[in-house]
Protein backbone atom coordinates (compact mmCIF):
# COMPACT_ATOMS: atom_id res chain seq x y z
CA UNK A 1 0.00 0.00 0.00
CA UNK A 2 1.31 3.36 -0.94
CA UNK A 3 0.28 4.77 2.32
CA UNK A 4 2.26 2.48 4.29
CA UNK A 5 5.68 3.54 2.90
CA UNK A 6 4.87 6.72 4.56
CA UNK A 7 5.07 5.80 8.23
CA UNK A 8 8.85 5.88 7.82
CA UNK A 9 9.06 9.36 6.18
CA UNK A 10 6.42 10.71 8.88
CA UNK A 11 8.78 8.93 12.19
CA UNK A 12 11.81 10.55 10.46
CA UNK A 13 10.60 14.21 9.57
CA UNK A 14 8.67 14.39 13.41
CA UNK A 15 12.18 13.68 14.79
CA UNK A 16 14.35 15.96 12.04
CA UNK A 17 11.36 18.45 13.05
CA UNK A 18 11.93 18.38 16.70
CA UNK A 19 15.68 18.13 16.94
CA UNK A 20 16.20 21.25 14.01
CA UNK A 21 13.44 24.08 14.40
CA UNK A 22 12.73 25.58 11.24
CA UNK A 23 12.85 29.40 10.49
CA UNK A 24 8.83 29.86 10.17
CA UNK A 25 9.02 33.86 10.30
CA UNK A 26 11.06 36.55 9.96
CA UNK A 27 8.30 38.93 11.84
CA UNK A 28 9.83 41.54 14.65
CA UNK A 29 6.23 40.68 16.47
CA UNK A 30 7.94 36.94 16.72
CA UNK A 31 9.61 39.06 19.83
CA UNK A 32 6.71 38.72 22.24
CA UNK A 33 5.41 36.29 23.62
CA UNK A 34 6.10 32.83 22.27
CA UNK A 35 5.88 33.85 18.47
CA UNK A 36 3.69 34.50 16.36
CA UNK A 37 1.08 31.68 14.74
CA UNK A 38 2.56 29.48 12.53
CA UNK A 39 -0.21 26.48 11.61
CA UNK A 40 -3.10 27.86 9.62
CA UNK A 41 -4.73 24.77 9.15
CA UNK A 42 -4.74 22.27 6.18
CA UNK A 43 -4.02 23.98 2.66
CA UNK A 44 -7.15 23.08 1.79
CA UNK A 45 -8.99 24.31 5.08
CA UNK A 46 -6.38 27.13 4.75
CA UNK A 47 -7.97 28.27 0.92
CA UNK A 48 -11.34 28.63 2.35
CA UNK A 49 -9.96 30.96 4.96
CA UNK A 50 -9.13 28.78 7.50
CA UNK A 51 -12.34 27.65 7.97
CA UNK A 52 -12.63 24.40 10.03
CA UNK A 53 -16.33 23.55 10.10
CA UNK A 54 -16.37 21.23 7.22
CA UNK A 55 -15.19 17.69 6.68
CA UNK A 56 -14.99 14.76 4.09
CA UNK A 57 -13.78 11.10 3.38
CA UNK A 58 -10.83 11.71 2.18
CA UNK A 59 -9.27 14.63 3.79
CA UNK A 60 -7.96 15.78 7.21
CA UNK A 61 -9.31 18.34 9.59
CA UNK A 62 -6.72 19.01 11.80
CA UNK A 63 -8.84 21.66 13.84
CA UNK A 64 -11.73 19.86 14.60
CA UNK A 65 -11.12 16.41 15.73
CA UNK A 66 -14.99 15.21 15.06
CA UNK A 67 -13.80 15.71 11.49
CA UNK A 68 -12.29 12.61 11.93
CA UNK A 69 -15.70 10.53 12.21
CA UNK A 70 -15.90 11.29 8.29
CA UNK A 71 -13.05 9.50 7.27
CA UNK A 72 -13.34 6.66 5.00
CA UNK A 73 -9.91 5.77 3.80
CA UNK A 74 -6.36 6.21 5.24
CA UNK A 75 -5.38 9.48 4.57
CA UNK A 76 -1.84 10.83 5.04
CA UNK A 77 -0.94 14.56 4.09
CA UNK A 78 1.97 17.38 4.47
CA UNK A 79 2.06 20.37 3.84
CA UNK A 80 4.10 23.56 2.80
CA UNK A 81 4.50 26.90 2.14
CA UNK A 82 6.42 29.70 0.53
CA UNK A 83 5.90 33.60 2.03
CA UNK A 84 6.84 36.79 0.72
CA UNK A 85 6.72 39.26 2.94
CA UNK A 86 7.53 43.33 2.43
CA UNK A 87 7.83 44.91 6.11
CA UNK A 88 6.78 48.50 5.72
CA UNK A 89 7.57 51.53 8.66
CA UNK A 90 7.12 55.15 8.12
CA UNK A 91 10.75 55.56 6.81
CA UNK A 92 12.22 52.09 5.60
CA UNK A 93 11.11 48.77 3.86
CA UNK A 94 12.16 45.59 3.22
CA UNK A 95 11.41 42.32 2.21
CA UNK A 96 12.29 38.42 3.31
CA UNK A 97 11.18 35.07 1.84
CA UNK A 98 11.10 31.78 3.32
CA UNK A 99 9.64 28.68 2.95
CA UNK A 100 8.33 26.31 5.88
CA UNK A 101 6.91 22.52 6.62
CA UNK A 102 3.32 23.20 7.99
CA UNK A 103 2.17 20.21 8.72
CA UNK A 104 2.35 15.85 8.70
CA UNK A 105 -0.54 13.87 10.10
CA UNK A 106 -1.88 10.56 9.07
CA UNK A 107 -5.68 9.81 9.83
CA UNK A 108 -6.66 5.67 10.22
CA UNK A 109 -11.03 5.05 9.82
CA UNK A 110 -12.05 2.44 11.93
CA UNK A 111 -15.14 0.51 13.46
CA UNK A 112 -14.88 3.09 16.09
CA UNK A 113 -14.01 5.71 14.58
CA UNK A 114 -11.44 7.46 13.44
CA UNK A 115 -7.81 7.56 14.73
CA UNK A 116 -5.36 10.38 14.03
CA UNK A 117 -1.62 11.46 14.88
CA UNK A 118 0.39 14.15 13.28
CA UNK A 119 2.93 16.93 13.99
CA UNK A 120 2.90 20.65 13.84
CA UNK A 121 4.83 24.08 13.84
CA UNK A 122 2.63 25.95 15.91
CA UNK A 123 4.22 29.14 16.94
CA UNK A 124 7.28 30.72 15.41
CA UNK A 125 10.14 33.25 16.48
CA UNK A 126 12.32 34.51 13.54
CA UNK A 127 13.97 38.22 14.17
CA UNK A 128 17.13 40.15 12.63
CA UNK A 129 16.71 43.51 13.96
CA UNK A 130 19.82 46.14 13.40
CA UNK A 131 19.84 49.51 14.69
CA UNK A 132 22.71 51.60 14.12
CA UNK A 133 23.73 55.09 15.84
CA UNK A 134 26.52 57.26 16.29
CA UNK A 135 27.41 55.36 19.28
CA UNK A 136 27.11 51.55 19.03
CA UNK A 137 25.41 49.18 16.70
CA UNK A 138 22.49 46.86 18.45
CA UNK A 139 21.79 43.39 17.12
CA UNK A 140 18.63 41.73 17.87
CA UNK A 141 17.74 38.31 16.91
CA UNK A 142 15.67 35.38 18.07
CA UNK A 143 14.95 31.79 16.64
CA UNK A 144 12.72 28.94 17.41
CA UNK A 145 8.72 28.46 18.62
CA UNK A 146 6.62 25.70 19.87
CA UNK A 147 5.60 22.69 18.00
CA UNK A 148 3.10 20.21 18.84
CA UNK A 149 2.51 16.55 18.20
CA UNK A 150 -1.01 14.97 18.86
CA UNK A 151 -3.12 12.30 18.74
CA UNK A 152 -6.57 12.44 18.41
CA UNK A 153 -10.34 10.59 17.74
CA UNK A 154 -13.76 11.72 16.37
CA UNK A 155 -16.62 9.16 16.46
CA UNK A 156 -20.21 9.32 15.27
CA UNK A 157 -22.45 8.39 18.10
CA UNK A 158 -25.57 8.46 15.66
CA UNK A 159 -26.07 9.71 12.36
CA UNK A 160 -25.21 13.12 11.05
CA UNK A 161 -23.76 13.94 14.85
CA UNK A 162 -20.00 13.63 15.46
CA UNK A 163 -17.92 14.29 18.23
CA UNK A 164 -13.77 13.86 18.74
CA UNK A 165 -11.08 14.61 21.40
CA UNK A 166 -7.52 15.47 20.64
CA UNK A 167 -4.37 15.14 23.42
CA UNK A 168 -1.85 17.96 22.07
CA UNK A 169 2.31 17.76 23.32
CA UNK A 170 3.45 20.97 22.85
CA UNK A 171 7.00 21.58 23.18
CA UNK A 172 10.28 23.64 22.01
CA UNK A 173 12.76 25.94 22.19
CA UNK A 174 13.33 29.48 22.18
CA UNK A 175 16.17 31.71 21.50
CA UNK A 176 16.48 35.61 22.17
CA UNK A 177 19.65 37.54 21.90
CA UNK A 178 20.71 40.87 21.93
CA UNK A 179 24.17 41.66 20.67
CA UNK A 180 25.67 45.29 21.46
CA UNK A 181 28.89 46.62 19.86
CA UNK A 182 30.26 50.24 20.83
CA UNK A 183 32.25 52.40 19.22
CA UNK A 184 35.84 52.21 19.94
CA UNK A 185 35.19 49.48 22.04
CA UNK A 186 37.32 46.36 21.54
CA UNK A 187 34.44 43.97 22.99
CA UNK A 188 30.88 43.50 22.04
CA UNK A 189 28.70 42.62 25.22
CA UNK A 190 25.56 39.64 24.52
CA UNK A 191 22.14 39.06 26.76
CA UNK A 192 21.08 35.63 26.45
CA UNK A 193 18.08 33.87 26.69
CA UNK A 194 17.03 30.18 26.01
CA UNK A 195 13.83 28.82 27.38
CA UNK A 196 12.68 25.49 26.76
CA UNK A 197 8.94 24.89 27.14
CA UNK A 198 6.66 21.77 27.05
CA UNK A 199 2.98 20.83 28.29
CA UNK A 200 -0.54 19.52 27.35
CA UNK A 201 -3.44 21.12 26.08
CA UNK A 202 -6.85 19.37 25.03
CA UNK A 203 -9.50 19.87 22.35
CA UNK A 204 -12.63 18.87 21.97
CA UNK A 205 -15.20 19.37 18.92
CA UNK A 206 -18.89 18.85 17.42
CA UNK A 207 -20.01 18.69 14.29
CA UNK A 208 -23.87 18.38 13.58
CA UNK A 209 -25.82 17.92 9.97
CA UNK A 210 -29.58 19.16 9.62
CA UNK A 211 -30.42 17.65 6.08
CA UNK A 212 -32.99 19.30 4.42
CA UNK A 213 -33.26 17.62 1.35
CA UNK A 214 -31.83 14.21 -0.41
CA UNK A 215 -28.01 16.06 -0.65
CA UNK A 216 -28.39 19.29 1.54
CA UNK A 217 -27.50 20.50 4.67
CA UNK A 218 -27.03 23.03 6.95
CA UNK A 219 -24.10 21.95 9.53
CA UNK A 220 -23.66 23.81 13.18
CA UNK A 221 -19.99 23.10 14.35
CA UNK A 222 -18.21 23.97 17.69
CA UNK A 223 -14.79 23.30 19.11
CA UNK A 224 -12.74 23.86 22.65
CA UNK A 225 -9.50 24.23 22.95
CA UNK A 226 -8.55 24.15 26.55
CA UNK A 227 -6.39 27.17 28.26
CA UNK A 228 -3.17 25.35 29.82
CA UNK A 229 -0.07 25.96 31.69
CA UNK A 230 3.23 25.11 30.11
CA UNK A 231 6.33 24.60 31.77
CA UNK A 232 9.11 27.56 30.47
CA UNK A 233 12.78 26.34 31.78
CA UNK A 234 14.85 29.93 31.04
CA UNK A 235 18.65 30.29 31.21
CA UNK A 236 19.58 33.95 31.08
CA UNK A 237 23.25 34.83 30.78
CA UNK A 238 25.71 37.52 29.82
CA UNK A 239 28.84 37.74 27.95
CA UNK A 240 31.71 39.95 26.75
CA UNK A 241 32.44 38.55 23.08
CA UNK A 242 34.23 38.85 19.89
CA UNK A 243 33.31 38.17 16.37
CA UNK A 244 35.75 35.40 14.61
CA UNK A 245 36.55 36.02 10.94
CA UNK A 246 33.00 33.69 9.72
CA UNK A 247 31.44 35.81 12.19
CA UNK A 248 30.86 33.87 14.76
CA UNK A 249 30.39 34.65 18.36
CA UNK A 250 33.52 33.87 21.02
CA UNK A 251 32.61 34.15 24.69
CA UNK A 252 35.62 35.60 26.73
CA UNK A 253 33.71 35.37 29.77
CA UNK A 254 30.03 34.46 30.50
CA UNK A 255 27.63 34.86 33.59
CA UNK A 256 24.03 33.40 35.09
CA UNK A 257 21.76 36.11 35.32
CA UNK A 258 19.20 34.01 35.89
CA UNK A 259 18.25 30.39 36.11
CA UNK A 260 14.69 28.77 36.63
CA UNK A 261 11.32 27.11 36.19
CA UNK A 262 8.20 29.13 35.15
CA UNK A 263 5.11 29.09 33.58
CA UNK A 264 3.51 30.29 30.71
CA UNK A 265 -0.43 30.27 29.93
CA UNK A 266 -1.96 29.45 26.85
CA UNK A 267 -5.03 30.75 25.43
CA UNK A 268 -8.29 28.93 25.62
CA UNK A 269 -9.83 28.95 22.43
CA UNK A 270 -13.60 28.61 21.24
CA UNK A 271 -14.97 28.59 17.92
CA UNK A 272 -18.58 28.69 16.69
CA UNK A 273 -19.89 27.17 13.14
CA UNK A 274 -22.46 27.50 10.79
CA UNK A 275 -22.52 26.27 6.93
CA UNK A 276 -24.63 25.22 4.46
CA UNK A 277 -24.24 22.91 1.39
CA UNK A 278 -24.21 19.95 -0.63
CA UNK A 279 -22.70 16.72 -0.43
CA UNK A 280 -19.79 16.37 -3.01
CA UNK A 281 -20.82 19.68 -4.71
CA UNK A 282 -20.60 22.68 -2.98
CA UNK A 283 -20.61 24.07 0.85
CA UNK A 284 -20.13 28.18 1.78
CA UNK A 285 -19.73 28.31 5.71
CA UNK A 286 -18.89 30.85 8.36
CA UNK A 287 -16.74 30.63 11.99
CA UNK A 288 -15.97 32.86 14.55
CA UNK A 289 -13.39 32.56 17.16
CA UNK A 290 -12.30 33.96 20.34
CA UNK A 291 -9.27 33.44 22.15
CA UNK A 292 -8.80 34.34 25.76
CA UNK A 293 -6.17 36.66 26.99
CA UNK A 294 -2.70 34.72 26.94
CA UNK A 295 -0.10 35.40 29.96
CA UNK A 296 3.93 35.30 29.42
CA UNK A 297 4.51 37.86 31.96
CA UNK A 298 6.50 35.39 33.20
CA UNK A 299 8.87 35.47 30.18
CA UNK A 300 9.99 39.02 31.29
CA UNK A 301 12.89 39.48 28.93
CA UNK A 302 10.43 39.87 25.82
CA UNK A 303 7.41 41.07 27.46
CA UNK A 304 8.08 44.99 27.83
CA UNK A 305 6.09 47.13 29.48
CA UNK A 306 4.40 48.73 26.31
CA UNK A 307 3.30 45.62 25.30
CA UNK A 308 -0.28 43.73 26.59
CA UNK A 309 -1.95 40.71 25.04
CA UNK A 310 -5.70 40.72 25.47
CA UNK A 311 -8.40 38.72 24.30
CA UNK A 312 -8.60 37.71 20.27
CA UNK A 313 -11.28 37.23 17.96
CA UNK A 314 -11.30 36.06 14.20
CA UNK A 315 -14.09 36.00 11.71
CA UNK A 316 -13.72 33.64 8.52
CA UNK A 317 -16.08 33.12 5.65
CA UNK A 318 -15.28 30.68 2.74
CA UNK A 319 -16.91 27.54 0.96
CA UNK A 320 -15.94 25.63 -1.87
CA UNK A 321 -17.26 24.23 -5.71
CA UNK A 322 -17.19 21.04 -7.54
CA UNK A 323 -18.47 20.74 -10.94
CA UNK A 324 -18.63 17.29 -10.90
CA UNK A 325 -16.34 14.88 -9.06
CA UNK A 326 -16.79 11.55 -10.89
CA UNK A 327 -17.08 13.24 -14.56
CA UNK A 328 -16.17 11.01 -16.96
CA UNK A 329 -14.81 13.42 -19.32
CA UNK A 330 -13.52 17.04 -18.49
CA UNK A 331 -10.63 17.66 -16.11
CA UNK A 332 -11.62 20.91 -15.24
CA UNK A 333 -15.11 19.41 -14.35
CA UNK A 334 -12.91 17.70 -11.13
CA UNK A 335 -10.96 20.00 -9.76
CA UNK A 336 -12.56 21.50 -6.44
CA UNK A 337 -12.81 25.18 -6.38
CA UNK A 338 -11.91 27.04 -3.42
CA UNK A 339 -11.95 30.89 -1.35
CA UNK A 340 -12.42 32.97 1.76
CA UNK A 341 -11.84 35.41 3.62
CA UNK A 342 -10.82 36.20 7.32
CA UNK A 343 -10.60 39.44 9.81
CA UNK A 344 -8.35 38.58 12.63
CA UNK A 345 -7.92 41.04 16.12
CA UNK A 346 -4.30 38.51 17.07
CA UNK A 347 -4.70 40.20 21.19
CA UNK A 348 -1.27 41.87 20.81
CA UNK A 349 -1.37 45.48 21.59
CA UNK A 350 1.97 47.45 21.10
CA UNK A 351 2.65 51.23 21.55
CA UNK A 352 -1.22 51.76 21.94
CA UNK A 353 -2.14 49.89 18.62
CA UNK A 354 -3.90 46.42 18.29
CA UNK A 355 -2.09 43.91 15.85
CA UNK A 356 -4.79 43.36 13.90
CA UNK A 357 -4.76 40.38 10.32
CA UNK A 358 -6.52 40.53 7.07
CA UNK A 359 -6.44 37.60 4.67
CA UNK A 360 -8.13 36.87 1.01
CA UNK A 361 -6.99 33.18 -0.35
CA UNK A 362 -8.01 31.19 -2.84
CA UNK A 363 -7.14 27.43 -3.97
CA UNK A 364 -7.80 24.33 -6.29
CA UNK A 365 -7.75 20.98 -6.03
CA UNK A 366 -6.40 18.24 -7.96
CA UNK A 367 -7.31 14.50 -8.09
CA UNK A 368 -4.06 12.96 -8.86
CA UNK A 369 -4.31 9.24 -7.92
CA UNK A 370 -6.26 6.08 -7.29
CA UNK A 371 -8.75 5.83 -3.59
CA UNK A 372 -9.07 9.75 -4.28
CA UNK A 373 -5.61 10.95 -4.21
CA UNK A 374 -5.15 14.50 -4.44
CA UNK A 375 -2.85 17.95 -4.74
CA UNK A 376 -4.09 20.97 -3.56
CA UNK A 377 -3.08 24.08 -4.32
CA UNK A 378 -3.47 27.84 -2.32
CA UNK A 379 -2.40 31.28 -2.06
CA UNK A 380 -3.08 33.97 0.53
CA UNK A 381 -2.92 37.15 0.25
CA UNK A 382 -2.65 39.74 3.28
CA UNK A 383 -1.66 42.28 5.49
CA UNK A 384 -0.74 42.48 9.51
CA UNK A 385 0.01 45.46 11.94
CA UNK A 386 0.41 48.99 10.97
CA UNK A 387 3.25 51.76 10.35
CA UNK A 388 1.29 53.68 13.39
CA UNK A 389 2.88 54.30 16.62
CA UNK A 390 6.81 53.36 15.28
CA UNK A 391 5.00 49.97 14.56
CA UNK A 392 5.91 47.75 11.25
CA UNK A 393 2.97 46.85 8.56
CA UNK A 394 3.63 43.43 6.99
CA UNK A 395 2.35 42.96 3.75
CA UNK A 396 2.41 38.82 2.52
CA UNK A 397 1.82 36.49 0.06
CA UNK A 398 1.74 33.02 0.67
CA UNK A 399 1.97 30.02 -2.02
CA UNK A 400 0.43 26.97 -0.19
CA UNK A 401 0.76 23.28 -1.45
CA UNK A 402 -0.72 19.52 0.41
CA UNK A 403 -0.96 16.45 -1.38
CA UNK A 404 -3.66 13.62 0.56
CA UNK A 405 -2.40 10.28 -0.17
CA UNK A 406 -4.87 7.56 0.28
CA UNK A 407 -5.15 3.81 0.50
CA UNK A 408 -7.46 1.20 1.91
CA UNK A 409 -6.40 -0.48 5.29
CA UNK A 410 -7.82 -3.25 7.22
CA UNK A 411 -10.23 -4.62 4.35
CA UNK A 412 -11.85 -7.62 5.76
CA UNK A 413 -11.56 -10.68 3.69
CA UNK A 414 -14.51 -12.31 2.09
CA UNK A 415 -12.72 -15.70 0.98
CA UNK A 416 -10.61 -17.97 2.89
Amino acid sequence: MQIKSSLTLIIIVFFSLAANAQRGTYSPYSFYGIGTQSFKSTTENRSMAGLSIFSDSIHLNLQNPAAYADLKLTTFTGGLTVNSVDYISESNTDNFRNTTIDYFAIGIPTKIGGFGIGLRPTTSVGYDISLLSEEQNSVYRGRGGLNTTYFTWGYSPFKNFKIGATANYNFGTIENKTLIFRNQVQYGSRDLSITDIDGFSFDFGGMYDVMISKFRYIRASARYQTGSSINAENLRTAATIILNGNGTEQALDELIINEGESTVSLSDVQSFGLGFGERLKWFVGAEFVLRSAADFSSLSFNTPDNVSFVEATEFKIGGFYTPRYNAPRGFYNRLTYRAGVRFQATGMRINGEDINEFGISFGVGIPAGRYFTNANFGIEYGRRGTTSNDLIQEDFLSLFISFSFNDRWFVERRFN
